[in-house]
């Protein structure tokens, strides 16, 4: 997520009364055209939840083991103080593997570093640092672990041709939190995706995605949902390619007019359950903030 995103967020814990004052009232936004590609490709709002502006505004994750386990959620109000303090201020959209390893994705504003925070099946955490490598955006927005947990994809904020492939922190072997975690491999896009705020695994070679893209001029809607069909599973070896397609604007439905912000994914395959955050602009950030649930 760019500055401009994280200081929203940072608006809303310091200045609500500020934000309150400030916001215009309108009716209900607009959805906009759908661009499904097929039935099969059909994802069906089922309803939502209301998403806490402070601890559920980025990002969301099912986790499956231990069994029971709560939905998981990210926001600024949920960064712990001891991270905070020592710079990484930015937390995005985590996911888990299917043995239960729980990963946060953190920035900072400065440095060449991002840093994945990882929680392990025993509730110990651990935090593997990613010195960037040439070119690499130091936007950390997201994470996705693929179905077999040894490979992570991640992405860079702004208009992007591709996804970065990383060993999974604390599950492939070749990881450590005293070493580098070094970018594996990369998935090139056959088209530009913009502002991805989070990717979830439907499956081994599929992937679904939030995008936040407010221009609508790279699939004629903005806002995004967007599935990408992967060559092969990563594995880490070689680079693999990845065929892009919209298949629908995500809900924006509030009492408030302006600028709505599309944040994380997550899929959980044991309901077949698609769940999407979209943040509300204005005041209205405050009131109906919410995580749309599909299926397909």
């Amino acid at each position: 997520m760019p500055l401009r995103a994280r200081q929203r967020c940072h608006t809303v814990l310091t200045g609500l009364a500020a934000l309150a004052l400030s916001a215009g009232l309108a009716g209900p936004a607009a959805a906009g055209a759908s661009t499904e590609s097929s039935a099969a490709d059909t994802w069906t709002e089922v309803g939502s939840d209301r998403a806490d502006p402070l601890t559920e505004s980025q990002g969301l994750a099912s986790v499956e083991v231990p069994a029971g386990s709560p939905n998981r959620y990210t926001g600024i109000g949920a960064i712990p103080l001891s991270l905070s303090t020592r710079g990484w201020n930015h937390v995005g959209d985590p996911d888990a593997s299917y043995d239960g390893h729980y990963i946060e994705p953190y920035q900072r504003d400065d440095g060449d570093t991002k840093m994945f925070r990882v929680q392990e099946p025993d509730g110990s955490w651990a935090e593997y640092v990613h010195k960037l490598s040439p070119g690499e955006a130091r936007n950390n927005s997201w994470s996705a672990v693929s179905p077999d947990g040894q490979w992570m994809l991640s992405g860079e904020w702004g208009t992007m041709d591709r996804l970065l492939v990383f060993p999974t922190p604390g599950v492939n072997p070749a990881t450590s939190p005293s070493a580098n975690l070094p970018q594996a491999a990369t998935v090139r896009l056959d088209h530009a995706v913009r502002d991805v705020q989070g990717c979830d695994f439907l499956d081994a070679t599929t992937l679904l995605c939030s995008s936040d893209d407010p221009a609508g001029t790279l699939f004629g809607v903005t806002k995004p949902l967007l599935r990408i069909d992967l060559s092969a599973a990563p594995n880490g070896t070689a680079d693999v390619t990845g065929h892009v397609t919209a298949l629908r604007q995500l809900p924006l439905r509030s009492a408030c007019s302006g600028d709505f912000e599309t944040e994380g994914i997550d899929y959980d395959r044991r309901t077949g359950t698609l769940r999407v955050i979209v943040v509300s602009p204005g005041f209205c950030v405050l009131t109906d903030s919410k995580t749309y649930r599909f299926t397909r």
